[in-house]
């Protein structure tokens, strides 16, 4: 059954059928954590192993870099610095030459189960134990996980990111109206069967933003939880034309009193120097440029030719406001890395819709999530960074 939108309204009402039944960053107004600078990528032996032919990645996989301190967890060569390992697992994980490496084996219940949860959420399969673990099922069990039962609670991170999707973090809001899967993470019948044992009439909503291929296993989810997949028509290609409700206009879009679809578009202008933009050398050009099994110099001509030109959009970008709790859930719009916040620079002139919306909470795609103290905190740091990239970019 499709959702229903009703396209007469200044705010589309989408209709869900009736229902049946933790890395975080605490930012300042005034800190240096507000701001990012552009990382440059710089070629190294590891990233040009990952970068070679199949059977040369294939032999980079379970070797041990000498990165990582003895013991039984270790990171192999085929990492692509996504950072998820790093943000689930801090006491263990942390970035060494531009990708992960343990720095400390687990000395605790907590930090293994920490640990077990990263390796099973990376995805590029970088992480291993010397020999199986014996508890790995036992933490397959806690996917989807509770990201803070206090403070959010039935808000979910359900773990298994997906190559396909670049390594993104999908996330699942249990609530009376319908659960909700946002973005797609990798299948397994395993996570299939948890989530469907936290409730009935799953809506998947895809973000998307400039990868229109971004996208995972959506259609394996919808096969397996009868959900609906929710995309800006902008976005949808042959993919994803089967998806059940494609999002038209410019919204915003409510599922409910308590969901709104906020549309994030990228038309920025950028000054691109000599056809190379600041992203293209950036931190996720390099995540990107590793990833195996992929033909990045392909998709690496085609993002500069279609995103980077000086009048570049994306036109089907969607972040997921929760009211209730005050979270905003922006996909590959706004994320958070180790260094600050970051942004495609074609969004840019989006995040001033942002200051519109009352939200303590930022949960990405991609990188960390950000809590602000009140909205006022939220807008001061918004503001600062988007005249700072525009700074940069102009």
């Amino acid at each position: 059954m499709a959702v229903n939108i009703t396209a007469n309204l200044r705010y589309p009402e989408v209709v869900l059928p009736p229902s049946s039944f933790g890395g975080r960053t605490r930012l300042k107004a005034n800190s240096k954590a507000g701001k990012i600078s552009v990382i440059k990528a710089i070629q190294t032996q590891e990233e040009a192993a990952v970068a070679a032919p199949t059977s040369t990645r294939f032999q980079a996989r379970r070797m041990r870099r000498p990165q990582n301190i003895e013991g039984e967890f270790f990171v192999d060569h085929t990492c692509i610095d996504c950072d998820t390992c790093r943000w689930m697992a801090p006491q263990v994980f942390t970035r060494i030459g531009e990708m992960s490496a343990v720095f400390k084996q687990p000395t605790s219940g907590q930090e293994r189960l920490k640990a077990l949860q990263a390796l099973l959420s990376c995805p590029t399969s970088s992480i291993h134990t010397e020999k199986p673990a014996p508890d790995i099922h036992q933490a397959q069990k806690t996917f989807p996980t509770p990201i803070d039962q206090q403070r959010i609670p039935g808000v979910y991170h359900c773990g298994y990111h997906s190559e396909k999707s670049y390594g993104a973090a999908s996330f699942l809001i249990v609530r009376p109206e319908g659960n909700i899967i946002i973005d797609s993470p990798r299948y397994t019948q395993r996570l299939a069967h948890n989530i469907d044992m936290l409730g009935e009439h799953v809506t998947c909503f895809l973000p998307m933003s400039m990868m229109k291929d971004d996208v995972a296993d959506h259609r394996k989810w919808s096969e397996k939880l009868s959900c609906d997949r929710i995309l800006h028509s902008g976005d949808v290609d042959n993919s994803t034309a089967d998806v059940e409700t494609k999002l038209q206009g410019d919204g915003p879009w409510n599922l409910g009193e308590d969901v709104q679809l906020i549309h994030t578009p990228g038309h920025t202008e950028l000054k691109v120097c000599g056809g190379e933009p600041e992203w293209g050398k950036g931190e996720r050009g390099r995540l990107q440029s590793r990833l195996v099994g992929r033909d990045w110099n392909d998709r690496r001509e085609r993002i500069r030719k279609d995103c980077f030109s000086p009048e570049s959009r994306t036109t089907g970008s969607v972040c997921l406001f929760y009211k209730p709790l005050k979270i905003l859930f922006t996909g590959d719009h706004l994320v958070m890395t180790e260094t600050g916040l970051s942004i495609f620079p074609m969004q840019l002139d989006s995040v001033l819709k942002l200051l519109d919306l009352d939200f303590n909470w930022i949960i990405p795609g991609h990188g960390r999530r950000v809590e602000f103290k009140d909205r006022e905190e939220k807008n001061s740091i918004l503001k600062a960074f988007v005249e700072e990239k525009y700074s940069q970019y102009r």
